[in-house]
This record gives structure tokens, C-alpha cells and sequence, in this order.
């Protein structure tokens, strides 16, 4: 691939919905340009951009995949994302490295959760929208149909700019509105010239389509309006000006699976899509707090962001970035923002999909790779040293469904470990940790799918094999009264005998640790025991006498006892304290505590009552609702973490896959009566056996 400046970089993020020929788009687009020498099918396995073995096995995409390509004399960084809810951390990778967001959905549907989702990401980001419908050449697939179905949504923005023409449920050919030409497609998406059809629906598209166009310019309007025509120049000068400013979103009919009208859509994105270069340039924060704007500028301070890593064990650690500024070369002294460090550079390439191509340099406005950087994380912004600063990282969505680890083999933890610490580097997405209470290695994920992933990936690519389960909640048990209690170590077979007798007064309170407090008088228990009954009853509050969790809210008042001047010992009075503390507890109707987590629900607002039933029967209070942007409700909630478990899957089905959710812990209440007396009846060996 020859060398490109950056006014002539173009770098496309491809989203929607699953399912809509995302990945069949792009093959063709890389076919059609030369960048391919076969045209890939899903089905098949072969693509290049769904390379890796579970994409393969799956027949979708799970993490984001890029590739480059040339067109027009311009060089078009093509990004395809995963379109399933699962996996959208690797739509996240893909806008944050793209000025442009191809939003393909199909012939014949209507606006998928997918579509809205992208959208909402490339506005989020301030990104150029485009809209690529698929599978137009399919009999029975109506354009129009989605076409006023996307028009119902985002207004008159929607500016038809490729369309077919057809005669009955045939597509004949693709009318370019931009250039006024028609073509027809063979079997091998070969394009032909051809008249234009008269039509009133393509004169109708025509007309929307220059009054689209008049909008973004008082001149253009007014020779509108005279029923002047526009020049090939006036027509793209418009288009640009309203796809930059977002009062434009063209549309494009295509098929990927023919390759049909493919080669208009690169010629649209190559003509019209912004690149890095003609932005106005890109927010950063300096050392010292201050904000600026950064612009795109090959000779300028380099400012680099790593938006994606790939961390295989026998492909080696690949970062890639999104040059902003200046340029990364093997002699480029990079600094590392989050680290303080200077980067040692590895090879840089250009890929497209699994294969690299070595590269001198990336450039301003450009994507490419480095190998083997080992200090550099997804989210780390490279830069001058003489010129500090951050750019903004990636914005992950939070994990929501969480499993806890078996190892299949005893012995192999540390190998489970290490595995999903090279696939956490990998998928930001992904968060592994042990919960010290429950002693479970926790996996957490955006779905069951997601985690399945995972699972398949370290048995593949690194030898453990492990299975999911339910993870065990952090119970704690208390006390609800005060109550007095003995306890009476006495032991005498020969020799030095063991006596410790102490009375202790229990009462609730309002701590997560023990209370210690002494109170006795007269010398009943001298004061050098007083450290022994302490900790007896710290290693006590370890392991509850109720259900062996860990005992809260609890008060201990050291008031009387006795002992013996030659048998006592510290070990006999922490033995009695550990008889007074189990006799007490249970004696001072003793109750099981839950966790209690805060949930923030977004859902459109047609699903805030199932929502709302849901969490009832889920235990849950809500605490408000408020409403968000484009038709969303966030609904706060207070819910028991028992009854969250699965609610990633749940909620999804319930939404169409439209809601999502986040919660933080938020306190611990007494848990209901059935669920106390499964969790005793559940842990009874574990209380007579002593164990956490």
C-alpha cells in the first residue's frame, strides 16, 4: 500500500444491529477495492476480517476487526464491529478511532436496537453518520419499506443517495443520486452504466435528495428554489458541509453478498466521509489540567491512543492506535501518560484482519499497530515528553452478568489466571477477581455468550479448562436482642489442667467490626486474659454459629468470671469465650443479613412497567424514575444481589436486547425468613465443621 497524507485517511467505524451483513458489507467493500482477491462468506469461514476461531465456529463477529483498503486515491480504514449486544466492547473500540459510523441495517426491516444503538454511539461521539442498507437485490426485500422506517426516527436528515430502482420485487439497477448515473450489477458485482429510469419514485428521491443538499448553503438554497441545477461540485460541497455538521445522514442501497452498488458506496465514503484531517481537531488534557484541542497535524507533537490490544500467546502483544498528531516511528521517543514512562517501539504494521504489512510510521489521522509494546494498556495515550497530555480513552460498557470460576484440574488456578489477565489486556470488558469472602474466582462479563467466549478461549488458547457457576452470596449473620452468656473451659487428665470461665453481655450495634469493651471489677479475670477473650471472639465473628458466614453488628461486653492460678491460660479463656460467644449468639435470635444493590435500569420508556413488575417479583423497591435523552427511563431500584443473578439475560429479552444496567452495593438488610432457613439448612456441615 502506498503512503497517504492525512487529508486523504478516511477511517470508518462499520455497527448495527446482528445479523445484518455487517461482516458480508465490509468483505465486499475490501473485494470490490482490491484488498481482498476473494470474496469472503460468513457462512463459509473465510473471511478476512472474522478471522479468529470462535468467530469462525460461531459464524459472527465477537471483537472488532479491521482492515484498509484503497479508493479514489484515498485509503479507507474499514473497522467492523461485533453486532452483538455481548460484545460491544468492540463497538466502543471501533468509534473510538473512527470519524465516520456506517450504521448498515437491512432491506425490510424496521429501525433494530442495533441501529438505535449505533446511532446513539456516533452522536455521542460527534461522528458522521451514514446509513448502508443490505440484501437490496433480494427478492422480496423492499429499500423503501426501511427506508421510511429510518425516516420516522431521525427526520428529514435521512438523504437518500444510492437507491434501486425496481420492477416488481427485482432490483434492475442503482441509481447514483449524487452523480446522476445509473448502473446494473452482474453475478460478480461488475457495475454497467445505464440510463436512467423514468420513475416517479426516483424523481421523487432525487428532489429530497437535492433539497437535502440546498439546506447546507444559502446559495445552494436559493438556486433551489429557482429550479436551477446544481454542478457535481455544488452537489458534493453540499453533501459534505451537512454530513460534517450532522444535518445530513446519507443512505446507501447495497447488497454485500453481490457486491451490488458496493462500489458507489466507497466512492461516496472516499468523497464525503470526514477524516481526522478535516475536524476541527480532538480534545486533550495537558499535565498541568488544562484542556485544548489538538489538530491534526503529521508534523506536529505526536499524541497517540491505544483503542484496541490483541494479546495472543503465540502471535505476541499487538496495540493498536489512532494517531491524533505527529506520528509513531521505530525512533519515536513515546511517552506513556498513565505510566510516566518512555515506550520502547516495537514493529509497526498496517493489518488487514490477521495479516500485517510492515509499515515506516503511522501518521496523523491514520491506524496502525505495535507490536510487543508490553506496557501499554487499551486506553493509554502515547505523546511527546516535551508536550504531555491525554487524550480520551475508550468508553467501555460495564460488565453486568457474573459467574464464579471451577477449575476443572486442582492446580491449575494460577494457570486460570494468568489466562484471563492476557484476555482482560485483550477485552477491557472483562473483570476477574477472587471475593476473599466466599473464596470463589469471580468472572464477570456483558452475557452468557460473552462468558462463553471467555471460557472457550482459555481452554483454545491456553490449556485450562474451567465451568461457570452461580456465585455464592456474601451473606453476614447478627443479632436482634442482648442476652448474657457463660462460658466454662474446665479440663483436668493429669498433669497442668486447662480452666477459663468468663461472662460476657452480647447486644446488636451499629459496626461492621466486633466491639470489645471490659467491664469487670474485683480481679475476676485478670487483665493479661483480656487479649486472649478479644481474640476469641474475633476468630468467632469469622464463622457465624448460624449459617458459618461472618458475623456483623455485634457488641461484646467482658463483665465477670473466673479463674485458676496454676491451670489458666490463654488458651483456656479463648476457648471459653468462643462457648459464650456460640451459646449467646444463638440465644439472642440471630438473623441472616443479605447484600442490598443499587440498580440504575435504562430502558425505553414502553418498558418501564415490565420493568418495574419485574423487580417486584425480584424483591426490589424502586426508588425513582427519571427520564433520559431519545425516549429512555432510568429506573433506580434497591434489590437483593440474590436476585440479580441472570438479570443481564433477562433484562435483554425482556427489552429486545434495548436495556441495560449498572449497580454498585449498597448495604446489607435482614434477608426473608425462607431464604434464611435454605441458607442454614444449605450450610449445616459447614457450621458443624467450623469452616467459612
Amino acid at each position: 500500500m502506498k503512503a497517504y497524507t492525512s487529508n486523504n485517511i478516511r477511517n470508518i467505524a462499520v455497527l448495527g444491529h446482528g445479523g445484518k451483513g455487517k461482516t458480508t458489507l465490509c468483505e465486499a467493500m475490501l473485494y470490490i477495492a482490491g484488498a481482498s482477491d476473494r470474496l469472503g462468506r460468513v457462512a463459509d469461514g473465510n473471511t478476512v476480517l472474522d478471522f479468529d476461531s470462535e468467530e469462525k465456529r460461531r459464524k459472527s463477529s465477537v471483537s472488532s476487526a479491521m482492515a484498509a483498503l484503497e479508493w479514489d486515491n484515498t485509503k479507507l480504514n474499514i473497522i467492523d464491529a461485533p453486532g452483538l449486544f455481548d460484545f460491544e466492547g468492540g463497538a466502543a473500540e471501533a468509534v473510538r478511532a473512527a470519524e465516520a459510523v456506517l450504521i448498515v441495517t437491512s432491506a425490510g426491516s424496521g429501525v433494530d436496537v442495533g441501529t438505535e444503538k449505533a446511532f446513539r454511539a456516533a452522536d455521542k461521539k460527534g461522528a458522521a453518520k451514514f446509513f448502508a442498507v443490505t440484501k437490496t437485490d433480494s427478492d422480496h426485500r423492499n429499500f423503501y419499506k426501511t427506508f421510511d422506517a429510518l425516516k420516522e426516527v431521525y427526520g428529514n436528515k435521512l438523504c437518500p443517495t444510492i437507491i434501486p430502482y425496481m420492477e416488481g420485487n427485482i432490483t434492475k439497477c442503482y441509481v447514483n443520486l449524487m452523480t446522476g448515473m445509473a448502473f446494473s450489477y452482474d453475478e460478480n458485482g461488475k457495475a454497467t452504466k445505464v440510463p436512467v429510469p423514468e420513475d416517479s419514485v426516483i424523481e421523487e428521491m432525487t428532489s429530497a435528495f437535492m433539497e437535502a443538499v440546498a439546506t447546507t448553503d444559502d446559495a445552494l438554497m436559493e438556486k433551489f428554489f429557482e429550479g436551477e441545477k446544481f454542478t457535481k461540485e455544488e452537489i458534493l460541497k453540499g453533501l459534505c458541509i451537512g454530513i460534517f455538521d450532522g444535518s445530513i445522514y446519507p443512505v446507501y442501497a447495497v447488497s454485500g453478498l453481490t457486491c451490488a452498488g458496493v462500489d458507489q458506496l466507497l466512492y461516496g465514503l472516499a468523497w464525503s466521509a470526514p477524516g481526522a484531517f478535516g475536524y476541527a481537531g480532538e480534545k486533550c488534557t495537558y499535565e498541568n489540567g488544562e484542556e485544548g484541542i489538538l489538530p491534526c497535524d503529521e508534523n506536529g507533537p505526536l499524541a497517540a491512543v491505544c483503542f484496541k490490544t490483541i494479546a495472543d500467546p503465540f502471535v505476541g502483544k499487538m496495540s493498536f492506535f489512532k494517531v491524533v498528531s505527529g506520528k509513531l516511528a521505530p525512533d519515536t521517543a513515546a511517552y506513556n501518560f498513565r505510566t510516566g514512562e518512555i515506550e520502547k517501539m516495537g514493529k509497526i504494521v498496517f493489518v488487514k484482519g490477521a495479516k500485517q504489512e510492515d509499515a515506516p510510521a503511522i501518521i496523523a489521522g491514520d491506524i496502525g499497530v505495535v507490536t510487543k509494546m508490553a506496557g501499554v494498556k487499551t486506553g493509554d495515550t502515547l505523546c511527546d515528553p516535551k508536550n504531555i497530555l491525554k487524550l480520551a480513552g475508550v468508553d467501555f460498557p460495564k460488565p453486568c452478568l457474573s459467574m464464579a470460576v471451577k477449575v476443572s484440574k486442582k492446580g491449575e488456578e494460577e494457570k486460570v489466571a494468568a489466562g484471563l489477565t492476557r484476555l482482560m489486556e485483550e477485552d477491557p470488558t472483562i473483570t476477574f477477581a477472587l471475593n476473599k469472602e466466599t473464596r470463589e474466582q469471580v468472572l464477570s462479563g456483558l452475557g452468557e455468550q460473552h462468558l462463553d467466549v471467555i471460557v472457550s478461549k482459555l481452554k483454545n488458547k491456553f490449556g485450562v479448562d474451567v465451568t461457570l457457576e452461580l456465585p455464592k452470596v456474601a451473606y453476614r449473620e447478627t443479632i436482634r436482642k442482648p442476652v448474657e452468656a457463660q462460658g466454662k473451659h474446665k479440663k483436668q487428665s493429669g498433669g497442668h489442667g486447662q480452666f477459663g470461665d468468663v461472662w460476657i453481655k452480647f447486644e446488636p450495634c451499629d459496626s461492621d467490626d466486633l466491639v470489645f469493651e471490659t467491664a469487670v471489677v474485683g480481679g475476676a479475670v485478670p487483665k493479661n486474659y483480656f487479649p486472649a477473650v478479644e481474640k476469641g471472639l474475633q476468630e468467632s465473628v469469622v464463622s457465624g454459629p448460624l449459617a458459618a458466614y461472618p458475623v456483623v453488628g455485634v457488641k461484646a461486653v467482658l463483665y465477670d468470671g473466673s479463674y485458676h492460678p496454676v491451670d489458666s491460660s490463654e488458651m483456656a479463656f479463648k476457648t471459653a469465650t468462643k462457648m459464650a460467644f456460640k451459646d449467646g449468639f444463638l440465644a439472642a435470635s440471630p438473623v441472616l443479613l443479605e447484600p442490598i444493590v443499587n440498580m440504575q435500569i435504562r430502558v425505553p420508556d414502553k418498558f418501564t412497567g415490565d420493568v418495574m413488575g419485574d423487580l417486584n417479583k425480584r424483591r426490589g423497591r424502586v426508588l425513582g424514575m427519571n427520564p433520559d435523552k431519545q425516549g429512555y427511563t432510568i429506573v433506580e431500584a434497591d434489590v437483593p444481589e440474590l436476585e440479580i443473578y441472570g438479570y443481564a439475560t433477562i433484562l435483554r429479552s425482556m427489552t429486545g436486547g434495548a436495556g441495560d444496567f449498572s449497580y454498585t452495593f449498597a448495604r446489607y438488610e435482614q434477608a426473608p425468613g425462607d431464604v434464611q432457613e435454605r441458607e442454614i439448612e444449605a450450610r449445616a456441615s459447614k457450621v458443624d465443621k467450623g469452616e467459612e
